[in-house]
This record gives C-alpha cells, sequence and structure tokens, in this order.
C-alpha cells in the first residue's frame, strides 16, 4: 500500500494508469495559463488523484493581508480538475462546495490534495483539502464532476 500526503492507506496503482495520469497532467498543465499564471506545480498524479502547490505572492492578499479565497479556490478547483480528469476522459466540474477554516498569508506555501471518492457512470465525487506549509487545513473543498465527450489527449493534440 502507498500512503497519501496525510497518511491514509492508498491502493497499489496500475504503472499504465499511473503512465495516463502523469501525460494528462503534463498535457493539461501546459495548456492551463490561469494555474501556472498563479504560480501552481503539479507535485503529484496518479488516477484519480492529484496534489498541487501554489506560493501565496504579495499580490495574492486581500484588504485583510489575507490570501485571497477565490485564489485558494482556484488552487482546489485546478487540483480537482488535474484528478477528475486523470483517466483522460473529458471532465469538467458540476459542483462544489467550499469550507474555509483558516486564513493563508503571503509567503505561505499552499498545497492541494485532491482525491477520488466515488464514481459511478460520468459522475464523480473528489475531497480536496488545502494545507498550509505547517500541514495546517486551510480550505476543504468538495467537487461533483461530470464526464462529457472526448478524451483529453486527444483534445490536447488538436
Amino acid at each position: 500500500m502507498q500512503s497519501s500526503q496525510n497518511g491514509a492507506s492508498v491502493a497499489p496503482v496500475d504503472t499504465d494508469a499511473q503512465a495516463l495520469a502523469e501525460r494528462v497532467g503534463e498535457a493539461m498543465f501546459a495548456r492551463d495559463e490561469a494555474s501556472r499564471m498563479l504560480g501552481m506545480h503539479i507535485d503529484a498524479m496518479a488516477p484519480g488523484y492529484a496534489r498541487v502547490s501554489m506560493p501565496v505572492r504579495d499580490d495574492m492578499v486581500n484588504g485583510h493581508k489575507t490570501c485571497h479565497g477565490g485564489l485558494i479556490f482556484s488552487l482546489a478547483d485546478s487540483a480537482f480538475a488535474f484528478a477528475c480528469n486523470s483517466g483522460n476522459h473529458n471532465t469538467v466540474g458540476a459542483a462544489c462546495n467550499v469550507d474555509y477554516l483558516r486564513p493563508a498569508f503571503a509567503g505561505d506555501v499552499l498545497v492541494a490534495e485532491a482525491e477520488q471518492r466515488s464514481r459511478s457512470g460520468r459522475t464523480g465525487v473528489y475531497d480536496v483539502t488545502v494545507r498550509n506549509q505547517n500541514d495546517e487545513t486551510v480550505v476543504l473543498f468538495r467537487g461533483r464532476a461530470h464526464q462529457v465527450r472526448g478524451d483529453v489527449l486527444d483534445v490536447m493534440a488538436s
């Protein structure tokens, strides 16, 4: 068994599925100007899983001198997108719920870990936990994804 960042056991991954997830993540990230503009980086990809990090820059804080909630949401949403597309099926967000638990500040490094909880037919449910460099939970995000037509890598090739 492998372990996720929070120490939970994760089933071993089929190496073909793992390689596909990594290729999908690389291809999506290469075209994701928004995530790159925000300084995000994919730290890990696996089937139904993504870990994405983002340093909080000075230009990301709001009038309270805390990281703008929309930017933390963007990090969680990007991790969600990478995780739900990891099987190479075009998948989009259908709904989500976000709980902001503590602030983040300039200089923090946030890490969003997205994990598939359920997949049935064309619908999946994913949980994303955003933590700071002290392993404190900043945001909890639950997203529902819906598979649409096409494959990610085919779309990326065109």
